[in-house]
Parts: structure tokens; sequence; C-alpha cells
């Protein structure tokens, strides 16, 4: 396992449509236990294969309280309700923002061997999913922003970033 520095605001990829994993082999694998020392290091919630500078349709989550999630090709297949939310986000480090997010979503995709997942979540776990699965669509959380004044800075003590 190795730590891959996480892109910042600003890298191109960050904002480019990540190419669908045709492949299920040990190469994922790796890239997923990759990805998750990384976000752990960061002492992030979640993290996009495009963080790190890879295109492809994969995310990892650690919620408290939630086993570890890796999901290949993720997709929001339902959402209910709607509220506003505070995010970060490690790819924009030392801010956060209020944004609108749905209160809960079904969320399809592959585990690492090419199995179907599909799960329904509320909560921190929810809105974890929304923010990691925009990040494969080249949308970042402060395109949900509510208003610019939403975005602050924050002194480096409060908790996790998405």
């Amino acid at each position: 396992m190795a730590i891959i520095p996480v892109l910042k605001f600003g890298e191109s990829i960050l904002r480019q449509k990540a190419k669908r994993v045709r492949n299920f082999d040990a190469s994922l694998k790796k890239l997923a236990d990759d990805m998750l020392e990384t976000m752990r290091k960061a002492s992030g919630v979640g993290l996009a294969a495009p963080q790190i500078g890879v295109p492809l349709r994969v995310i990892v989550i650690e919620a408290p309280g939630v086993e570890t999630i890796i999901m290949a090709n993720p997709e929001i297949a339902n959402s209910w309700g709607e509220h506003t939310v505070t995010e970060g986000c490690l790819s924009y480090p030392g801010y956060r923002g209020d944004t609108k997010r749905a209160v809960a979503v079904a969320v399809k995709g592959f585990d690492l061997e090419g199995n179907k997942i599909r799960m329904r979540c509320e909560g921190l776990l929810s809105t974890a999913f929304q923010h990691e699965i925009d990040h494969l669509n080249g949308i970042l959380y402060i395109d949900h922003l509510v208003n610019k004044k939403a975005l602050y800075e924050i002194d480096g003590s409060e908790e996790s970033e998405l």
C-alpha cells in the first residue's frame, strides 16, 4: 500500500468525468488499498480515484459506525428529501461549505470482484456517497454551495473531511 498525494482544487482531472472500471483485477485491489491508506492518513471520510490522479470510477468511504465501503462504478439510483449540510473536501483543504444534498440515497455499483452492490443510506454516509460520486463526474462540493458566503475557512481542529 502507498500514500498518494491528494490533488488540490485547480487540477484539471478533478473537473473531468472518470472512466468506468472494466477490469476487476489485482490492480483495482491495489488502487483501492492505496486510496484507503491515503484517505486515512489525510483523516478523510471518503476519497474518489480522480483525487489521486486516477481517472477511474472508484470510491472508498469510512464513516463512523459503518463498515469500510469500496465501490466501483457507483451510481445514485434514487434519492429522497433535501437538506443543508456542511461539507469539506480533501481536495479543497482548510475550508467547509454549506450545501444542499439529498437526505437519503439508494446507491448501486460493484465490489472489487465485480459483484453487484446495492445499499440505501442516510446521514453522513448519504452525503459521503453524493460527494464522492460527484467527484467521479467532475463536480466539486463548492458547485453545490448554498451561496458564496456558505464557504468558510476552518482552523484545522475540525473533524474529518470528505
